[in-house]
């Protein structure tokens, strides 16, 4: 199959044969536009008024932090704060008025109250990295399950991988349920629930095997794989949230 720009970094997270090629995908789209947004995309006009209008959430706000990189950080933070001084200044209006008289079983409740809850929440809950990131990871889907349909070379490589995470999983059965026909649906998702459990049992066997060899009557034996199942079966569950080590054996 002719390579492009879209099935290299699928085959590339193919080929590392990691616990799941969607969670090695997001976190290389993650340090793209983290260094992107502290580089060049600082003094972009366009980006600067993405960022204005939609902000950066706690997380990347902290990976932005740990860059080094204060004086482009400020400059965007400075910005986006401008622009939501004049946003909370229009929120005036929903600040409710006080009661003119409260009855003796109690004033009826002011919506205005979660209405400007509401807006408040609104302003601190977009990213602009965040939706970066998902628009990339949606192509990637979607080029996941085309490489799956049309080259065998890429099928084969799935179905001696270690799967997916369970979050990526669902989403990725989510976007077979658009792109595939009934009976490739079935397939699909037939190959992606026995990769699952078989490489959770095998996690889970490691895992149990690291928490026996803290009894002092297994000091002397060998750890195999188990080393760093907690890592493992902990980012198989609930996607890349610790960073994986290097298998050790003994």
């Amino acid at each position: 199959m002719r390579y492009h720009i879209d099935t290299i970094p699928v085959w590339e997270a193919m080929e590392k044969e990691t616990a799941c090629p969607l969670c090695a995908l997001y976190q290389k789209c993650e340090e793209t536009e983290i260094d992107r947004s502290l580089g060049g995309s600082v003094m972009e006009p366009d980006a600067r008024i993405r960022v204005n209008e939609r902000g950066i959430c706690c997380k990347h706000h902290q990976q932005l932090f740990m860059m080094q990189n204060r004086l482009g950080h400020a400059l965007l933070v400075d910005s986006h704060s401008k622009e939501h001084l004049k946003k909370l200044d229009q929120l005036n209006k929903l600040v409710p008025a006080p009661a003119a008289k409260k009855s003796i079983f109690g004033s009826k409740k002011d919506t205005s109250i979660a209405e400007l809850a509401d807006a408040l929440e609104q302003l601190s809950t977009s990213c602009v990295i965040c939706e970066d990131i998902d628009s990339h990871m949606q192509r990637y889907m979607y080029t996941f399950l085309h490489l799956w349909k049309t080259d065998t070379k890429f099928r084969k490589t799935w179905e001696s991988s270690k799967g997916m995470c369970l979050p990526h999983a669902a989403e990725m059965l989510r976007h077979a349920a658009k792109h595939l026909n009934a009976a490739q649906q079935s397939e699909f998702a037939g190959s992606m629930m026995q990769l699952i459990k078989s490489n959770l049992a095998e996690d889970e066997k490691d895992l149990e095997w690291f928490t026996l060899k803290f009894d002092y009557r297994n000091q002397s034996k060998p750890w195999g794989n188990s080393r760093n199942a907690l890592e493992r079966t902990i980012n198989r569950l609930r996607g890349l949230c610790i960073a994986p080590d290097a298998p050790k054996k003994d």
